[in-house]
């Protein structure tokens, strides 16, 4: 069984789940002396059904992500046609034979992480007449076994796509290792936005979201949160 047909848990409300995030939301950003629309709830609807989503929708959330093209293009295109102001965010890795795709499908891409794909979207996007807001994913945690751009290298990464490719970076995006302090790399992606110029930060999941409102997230990328826990293939 595909993930995208994997059966739903009966027993989430989204709605419910979605005001109750929003509140923590709202209540971190004022802790710190933010308002609670300076931060994006993007609800990540990886292998949840296209039913999820609409209960999200009829709910009024319109800001989505997914980490896969070939599902992001079985659930979305006829729930973006019957709701408009849909914004669909891409947050997993994006092969650059794929990037048409993307470009095509999403309104925002946040998986940016090396030289080829920032060339092939700026090249596609050039094509299509689409210009996509883009956030430069960076690999705090420096794990082998995860996109993004080593800090090390994050600089170079961000200057060029900027001043050489003209690709529209308005932020960062990272995503913590599981067992270390969510902070440290939140502050890390932080120094480096600040560095750009950049205002907008994606960091912050289930786990640490509140957390990361703290740092300065502009966007928070939740999935069980939102959609409960992820079905089963």
């Amino acid at each position: 069984m595909s993930d995208q047909t994997a059966p739903a848990e009966p027993d989430v409300d989204v709605a419910v789940n979605l005001a109750a995030v929003k509140a923590r939301i709202a209540a971190a950003a004022k802790a710190v002396g933010r308002a609670a629309d300076d931060v994006t709830l993007v609800a990540v609807g990886k292998v949840h059904g296209a039913e999820r989503m609409l209960a999200a929708l009829e709910a009024g959330h319109r800001v989505f992500g997914e980490n896969r093209i070939k599902e992001a293009e079985t659930k979305w295109p006829p729930l973006k046609a019957a709701f408009p102001g849909v914004a669909l965010h891409l947050v997993g890795p994006l092969q650059t034979n794929k990037v048409r795709q993307a470009v095509a499908l999403f309104d925002v891409i946040q998986t940016v992480d090396r030289t080829k794909l920032a060339r092939a979207l700026a090249d596609e996007m050039a094509r299509a007449g689409r210009q996509l807001p883009c956030f430069i994913q960076v690999n705090t945690g420096e794990e082998p076994q995860k996109s993004g751009v080593m800090p090390a290298a994050a600089d170079a990464l961000i200057s060029q796509c900027i001043d050489e490719l003209a690709l529209p970076v308005v932020g960062l995006m990272c995503l913590p290792p599981i067992d270390d302090e969510a902070s440290l790399h939140f502050s890390l992606l932080a120094d480096v936005a600040r560095r750009h110029g950049l205002d907008r930060l994606s960091m912050g999941m289930t786990a640490d979201y509140e957390i990361a409102v703290a740092f300065g997230a502009t966007h928070v990328r939740l999935g069980t949160a939102v959609f409960g826990a992820r079905p089963r293939p």
